[in-house]
């Protein structure tokens, strides 16, 4: 059995590996995963490639969305012998917008020992270099793929005086800015950050609208990952001044009547079956 210093019995490492740039991963990073005895990883290739950069030779087992509980009783059993486990995901911090929260609240739960080795996530990385007010900020990660369903998701963060932060990837980068647009107002100051550490990295700074000229105005810039952060709603509506008939019509044009009542729902607090019975009045008038 190996065993690392800060560590007396068999632990799970959750540990933040980088995100782009090699370099960025610390030296406590290095001697975890040079002293543990398995490495738990999403893409076994991918971690292969950090490996040969650090000069290690480590078993790998695959965890990922697919498969993720199936893992739980094995990794368990290997901590259970007195093997350490570090558990990497493909880039910054496990468990942010990665897999890895079944598998840890399980062996918490099981009284296996789960401690952080903290560095690089693209959340904090964006933010620490946007210039936009980060005292509060909403972290709500990948938007939903079908626009419907990334439309009631702004929708419910519309009001919020916190920056907004999300993920979003090269395929639906132009159609959520643009929805964004829709739902937050073209004025809005935004901060698009792409490829963070890499070679391409790139900061796109404005209005909604100005952000979505510069993205438009070159395919190259439409490549690669995104942290896409929205300032805070400077004004935001009470509920005694929203028309919410107007606004659950408006919502109707844009999504079934279920997912507009769920809305409505959220931001009022009424009952969402009454809502939707409302919806379906209107659509089928006796």
């Amino acid at each position: 059995m190996s065993s690392h210093p800060d560590s007396v019995s068999a632990t799970l490492f959750v540990v933040a590996t980088p995100i782009g740039n090699l370099s960025d991963l610390t030296e406590r990073a290095r001697k975890v995963l040079e002293s543990v005895d398995l490495i738990a990883c999403e893409d076994t290739r991918h971690t292969q490639k950090l490996l040969q950069h650090l000069g290690l030779r480590k078993p790998l087992i695959s965890v990922h969305d697919h498969n993720e509980r199936d893992r739980i009783e094995q990794i368990s059993e290997q901590l259970s012998q007195g093997r350490n486990v570090a558990l990497v995901s493909d880039a910054g911090t496990p468990l942010i917008s990665d897999p890895g929260y079944p598998l840890v609240q399980a062996l918490t739960e099981a009284g296996h020992k789960v401690a952080p080795v903290p560095g690089v996530s693209a959340i904090i990385t964006a933010l620490s270099a946007a210039g936009l007010p980060t005292d509060r900020f909403l972290f709500e990660g990948f938007l939903p793929h079908k626009r419907s369903g990334r439309l009631e998701r702004m929708q419910a963060v519309a009001q919020e005086t916190a920056t907004l932060v999300f993920y979003e990837s090269k395929h639906r980068i132009l159609d959520s800015l643009a929805d964004m647009a829709e739902v937050f107002g073209t004025e809005r100051p935004m901060v698009v950050a792409r490829e963070l550490t890499k070679t391409f990295e790139s900061f796109y700074r404005g209005s909604v609208n100005e952000v979505i000229e510069q993205v438009s105005a070159n395919a190259d810039d439409q490549k690669g990952e995104f942290v896409v952060m929205v300032a805070g709603n400077p004004a935001p509506v009470t509920a005694s001044e929203v028309d919410f008939e107007r606004l659950f019509k408006l919502l109707l044009k844009e999504l079934p009547p279920k997912k507009a009542a769920a809305v409505l729902s959220e931001l009022t607090g009424q009952s969402k079956k009454e809502l939707y019975q409302q919806a379906l009045d209107w659509k089928d008038p006796v």
